[in-house]
């Protein structure tokens, strides 16, 4: 009587999305949604993040590449900054007390802006009052007095002195080092020769006046020198003064403008006393002073000295609506925390802080910053530069270099900028993880951790939501909207991602390269819509575009290379099913696994992994095989086996246990000497109690060795052989399930390796009676009496090896007799 197992009917086979499900007639009707999708967990924990106060609740977003989670989360957080408020602009200023550390200003948003274009006008404005200033007649009568009075001071001085001189018969006479008393004969200077004529007591009484008017002389110079430096006071007051009511009225201006800063207001009167000691650089050169030139270009350029006045925008926020959000794509260290120019001057480098640039720190104060934790990591200087800004709550500016260079060099240290910001890093869980046990900082200060699943319930809710999702891409991209066909194929895709049925997959960055590829194929079939028929074109299309290897196997396979057999029956040789994945494109084959059994003692045997072409996972798998076959066989005589394993012609490394269950049909099958259905594949696991485990990949699997039994012609007795906890799994292509509709193909599902044995052999299986033995005829029967034989070879190999080493042993003792 044929053995019976159940099959699973054409609807178990993938679960369908009937366009009448949907209310609208197309994706044009339904409202643009931009809310994270599928990702209640993850959501959760970014409003938490967002909204602590508390420092070091920064947030990690852990995630596959592909699930769209950088512009999920960039769009989730452009929402939430636009409901708070704009902060504040900042900008660095110089420093009048320290040059070399500019000052930086916070000043309310937009403000920044308009603080350059004041400090602008109130210099060109300047340039033009103070050289009026200065040559208004007033100014020029204050300095005709001064100068007059120093001169009449200077004249009474003089002719004091002289009067005095010209009594004691001297007279003072100008010399290139200065007026020098001299004694008169008759008007004139004495000669020398009139002075060696004088007797003795003459010299001496001409020698002793000359010292007593050179001393009355340089008190007369000090007297004229104190007045010369007070008219200079004198002058550079009147300097002062006349800058001071030049730039006071317009300063004082700006200072009433301002008065709600104090900061401003502290800086422009530090403006304001600077210019008013600087007050020449606003003054015009004097007529034919020329500018220093080199080969006829100036060293220095027009106005190089007013630029102390001017004010250099870090961060204007007059644009933006709410907090910013900052994606930095490239974070590289002077990226993230900004940098100091220097350009290059006649073979050296010089910099002034109008030269400052902002990071993406700077420009995400206040806000958002969203990093990609691979390109931090790969970037150097960059991760610790990250965390000693959210450590310290401060940005500052430092020039990389100068910490690596033996001697120390001069260079701007600008003063550091309150930081206040929120850090969203996107990585991949093996990074959190790694970072979680070996950087102290990291767990300090990125507490929160959002996970974005692979998947999502296929709930009637989600369902709507990837609707949406798909009107959202047509509106924003200006794609054909979808009508309710091709909706629902974009859901059997989801779901056929994740390889669930009752899920649905959120890497929506596939979906939506779906979606675009949809409505390419559309544009070119001249429809409006975007139909079913349309995305199950732009699926082909995408997988012929990807499966050259795959089709060049199933050339091997059907021409006879590969050998592969789908039909007869064969002992010790089954159809394993595998998974290959080269880039974005996964495809399944089936490959031939043999086995053979001998007496011996040397157990099973797995080829691939005596070679070293197996993994772990897989030589655990083999393991397995071992402890069920003792378990099942081996309870009251010892187990005494040699068996080999191995997948035929396949040469690349073997992993995973989904052929361990495979592998033991193929074992069982040269133990019981009953041969082994070749029209039906197999693949699932196997515990050491026989109970089939679930296996990845099962819907390409079946389609791959599908693929190879169409090429052959379909046969009606092909099928394959899956753990029955995949089932739920299938989202088999409709060509597949209508083959199966049709009666032409098979797929059953098992729950134990009993089952599969009866599919593969047509015996049963066999169950032990209360007598401990199995029925006659059956497979476990049929294994456990080879395995006797197997152990009674075995045994009387052992006994002839033992009388065989008895008998070299006597003989060995004879000869020791003989010796004697």
């Amino acid at each position: 009587m044929p053995i019976s197992h159940r099959e699973l009917s054409a609807d178990e086979l993938r679960r369908t999305c009937a366009p009448d499900t949907f209310k609208f007639q197309h994706t044009g009707e339904l409202a643009v949604a931009d809310e994270i999708i599928g990702q209640p967990r993850a959501t959760r924990a970014i409003d938490f993040g967002i909204d602590i106060a508390s420092p070091g609740y920064n947030v990690y977003v852990l995630g596959p590449a592909g699930t769209g989670r950088t512009t999920t989360i960039q769009h989730f957080l452009e929402r939430r900054a636009a409901t708070e408020p704009v902060p504040d602009d900042w900008c660095y200023v110089y420093n009048f007390a320290e040059p070399s550390s500019p000052r930086a200003l916070r000043l309310p948003a937009g403000t920044a802006v308009r603080l350059r274009a004041d400090m602008e006008r109130l210099v060109d404005h300047l340039k033009v009052e103070i050289p009026r200033a200065f040559e208004s007649e007033e100014y020029e009568k204050a300095q005709h007095q001064i100068a007059a009075d120093l001169q009449k001071v200077q004249e009474e001085e003089l002719t004091a002195l002289g009067q005095k001189a010209g009594q004691q018969g001297f007279g003072l006479m100008r010399t290139p080092s200065g007026l020098v008393p001299v004694p008169v004969v008759n008007g004139q200077p004495m000669t020398p020769q009139a002075y060696n004529e004088l007797s003795d007591e003459q010299r001496a009484k001409v020698d002793e006046t000359r010292r007593q008017l050179e001393a009355e002389l340089n008190d007369a110079a000090r007297r004229i020198r104190e007045r010369e430096r007070e008219a200079r006071q004198k002058a550079q007051e009147l300097d002062r003064q006349v800058a001071s009511f030049a730039c006071g009225p317009l300063i004082d201006e700006l200072k009433a403008a301002y008065q709600d800063l104090p900061d401003v207001v502290d800086y422009l009167e530090a403006v304001r006393q600077d210019i008013i000691e600087h007050v020449d650089d606003f003054r015009p050169g004097e007529e034919g002073e020329a500018t220093p030139q080199a080969m006829g270009v100036p060293v220095v350029a027009a106005d190089s000295h007013l630029t102390r006045y001017k004010v250099n925008v870090l961060v204007d926020r007059s644009g933006l609506k709410g907090a910013p959000v900052v994606v930095e794509s490239t974070p590289t260290y002077y990226n993230l925390v900004g940098r100091v120019e220097q350009q290059a001057r006649f073979g050296a480098m010089v910099t002034d802080f109008t030269l400052i640039k902002p990071g993406a720190l700077h420009r995400a104060n206040g806000g958002y910053l969203v990093l990609a934790i691979k390109d931090v990591l790969s970037e150097p200087f960059t991760w610790e530069a990250l965390k000693r800004a959210l450590r310290n709550s401060e940005i500052r500016i430092e020039e990389l270099a100068s910490q690596y260079r033996l001697f120390a060099i001069s260079t701007l240290e600008p003063e550091p900028i309150p930081l206040q910001v929120k850090v969203v890093l996107l990585g991949s869980p093996t990074l959190y993880y790694l970072l979680y046990s070996q950087d102290e900082d990291f767990r300090k200060l990125f507490k929160v951790r959002a996970d974005f699943a692979v998947d999502m319930d296929r709930s009637g809710e989600n369902v709507q939501e990837y609707a949406q999702f798909i009107a959202a891409r047509c509106v924003e991209e200006g794609l054909h909207h979808f009508d309710r066909s091709g909706v629902a194929r974009v859901v059997e895709y989801g779901s056929r991602l994740v390889e669930d049925q009752n899920k649905l997959s959120t890497r929506f960055g596939d979906i939506a390269d779906l979606i675009r590829e949809a409505s390419y194929w559309a544009t070119r079939n001249g429809h409006e819509l975007v139909s079913g028929e349309d995305v199950d074109q732009a699926i082909r299309e995408k997988v012929y575009r990807a499966n050259m290897v795959e089709e060049r196997i199933q050339e091997l396979i059907k021409d006879g290379t590969i050998l592969i057999d789908t039909e007869g029956e064969v002992v010790g040789q089954v159809n394993g099913l595998s998974v290959y994945t080269l880039g974005d494109y996964t495809f399944g084959r089936p490959s031939r696994i043999t086995a053979r059994t001998y007496a011996g003692k040397g157990g099973v045997v797995h080829i691939e992994r005596e070679v070293k072409l197996s993994g772990p996972i897989h030589d655990k798998g083999v393991m397995i095989l071992s402890g069920y076959l003792g378990g099942q066989y081996a309870q009251e005589c010892p187990l005494s086996l040699s068996a080999s394993l191995t997948f035929e012609q396949l040469y690349d490394e073997v992993d995973g246990d989904s052929a361990s269950s495979t592998e033991l049909y193929a074992l069982l099958s040269s133990l019981s000497g009953l041969p082994l259905k070749q029209s039906i594949a197999v693949t699932g696991s196997v515990d050491q109690r026989g109970e089939v485990q679930a296996v990845g990949g099962v819907t390409h699997k079946i389609e791959g060795y599908f693929e190879v039994c169409r090429a052959r012609g379909l046969t009606g007795d092909q099928g394959v052989i899956i753990p029955r906890q995949n089932v739920r799994n299938l989202m088999l292509r409709q060509d597949v399930v209508e083959a199966v509709r049709e009666g032409k193909f098979h797929i059953y599902p098992v729950a134990s390796v009993d089952e599969g044995l009866e599919i593969l052999t047509g015996r049963e299986a066999g169950v032990r009676g209360e007598d401990g033995t199995f029925p006659e005829g059956t497979i476990h029967y049929l294994v456990e009496h080879r395995l006797r034989e197997l152990s009674k070879a075995g045994e009387k190999e052992e006994a002839e090896e033992e009388k065989q080493e008895a008998s070299r042993t006597d003989s060995k003792r004879e000869e020791a007799s003989n010796v004697n």
